[in-house]
């Protein structure tokens, strides 16, 4: 039996992928393809790297260890210059996030009209605590933020881009099982 590894090699900012005894697995090849059409618009320029982290994470949804090393060897950069770029900035992913995200604000008329009771019906109705995501389904991700400038309509909760305002703890787990 013969065993496939990978064997990387960094051409001119490109990875070339070679597979030792057989083709280039479906699953690595559309990482790469991807992330090489992604990469192509950034080519030559100053400042690239948080763009394209930002263009991964969105075709990706979070940023795997495969895609900061790929970036990394388009970028001409280690791994590790990628990384600690990347985890700098809050906007970044690491993990697989939810199909839906849900965000609770924790901004002081958010907690004052009871916010910290939002993100406590919320991690209960569907058994995580903040930071966390369903197991098994990926369905949802929770994440608590200190604002989104909606005071007028606090406690305010987002799930993906669609603001709920006036918030009790029972409407929040309405709106979490209509998803």
């Amino acid at each position: 039996m013969t065993i496939r590894q990978p064997v990387r090699t960094c051409i001119v900012g490109h990875l070339a992928l070679k597979y030792l005894g057989g083709a280039i697995p479906p699953g690595v090849l559309n990482l790469h393809e991807k992330l090489r059409q992604i990469a192509a618009a950034y080519a030559g320029k100053k400042g690239a790297t948080i763009p394209l982290l930002q263009k991964a994470q969105e075709e990706f949804g979070y940023l795997s260890e495969e895609t900061i090393s790929e970036i990394a060897g388009f970028l001409g950069l280690t791994k590790n210059e990628v990384y600690g770029i990347a985890t700098f900035y809050a906007q970044f992913r690491f993990e697989r996030q939810g199909e839906h995200t849900i965000k609770c604000c924790q901004g002081t008329a958010c907690y004052v009209q009871g916010g910290h009771r939002i993100v406590e019906a919320v991690e209960d109705e569907l058994e995580l605590e903040v930071g966390e995501t369903t197991t098994g389904d990926y369905k949802f991700s929770l994440e608590k933020v200190a604002c989104f400038g909606s005071c007028a309509l606090a406690p305010v909760m987002v799930v993906d881009k669609t603001v709920y305002g006036r918030l009790t703890p029972v409407k929040a787990r309405q709106i979490v099982a209509e998803y």
